[in-house]
């Protein structure tokens, strides 16, 4: 059962009758707010990877599970509330967003960020261990850069380019009116295009 690190739980018991499995998030919304938690669950297994990817690139660094734990507790009690002609992905991960931002405040300084490109780890001895090597470099150097930017235009590239959201995406999940994540887009490229130029590519 799903649980915060507060010791929050979720305010009801799963029924005892089984029922398949939601097939949309649209179902198993439905039947979360009837007091189906294996509905709820559901969506929980659909979305972890990506919330806990958010908190981690929004700078959660290793509390980026106690976020996401947090984060769907949450959005499971404010389900109610939650717009149906909406996508349910964008709204979460604006509330994993909104509890990173408050654990990086409570710490009083800049979380570091920790930046997870997606690679699998090499399990065997490659081809081509100078390119892999080199790889590696210019994959550090990015991140780096990334890490250097301002923050607002650090979550853009962020939300935009490692979490691949869509610009309508990107606002909802941070907040912003459009036109500011497509300026901040624009100048947090324009910034990594002048310090890794080709990295990008």
């Amino acid at each position: 059962m799903l649980c915060a690190r507060s010791g929050s739980k979720l305010p009801f018991q799963a029924n005892d009758q089984p029922r398949s499995p939601p097939t949309d998030d649209d179902e198993a919304i439905t039947r979360s707010l009837a007091g189906d938690l294996a509905a709820y669950e559901v969506l929980v297994t659909r979305y972890s990877a990506v919330a806990h990817r958010t908190a981690a690139l929004l700078g959660a660094g290793d509390e980026a599970e106690d976020v996401v734990q947090d984060a769907f507790v949450k959005a499971f009690r404010f389900l109610s509330g939650f717009r149906r002609d909406a996508a349910f992905r964008p709204w979460l991960l604006r509330i994993v967003a909104n509890e990173t931002h408050n654990l990086t405040r409570s710490r009083g300084r800049r979380a570091d960020l920790v930046l997870k490109i997606g690679v699998e780890p090499e399990t065997r001895t490659p081809d081509d261990p100078e390119g892999v090597a080199i790889a590696g470099d210019r994959r550090t150097r990015l991140l780096d850069a990334v890490r250097a930017l301002p923050e607002r235009e650090r979550q853009a590239v962020v939300c935009r380019y490692f979490l691949q959201l869509s610009e309508a995406e990107t606002a909802e999940v941070l907040g912003w009116p459009l036109g500011s994540v497509k300026s901040r887009t624009f100048r947090g490229l324009a910034k990594l295009r002048k310090e890794v130029g080709h990295e990008l590519s």
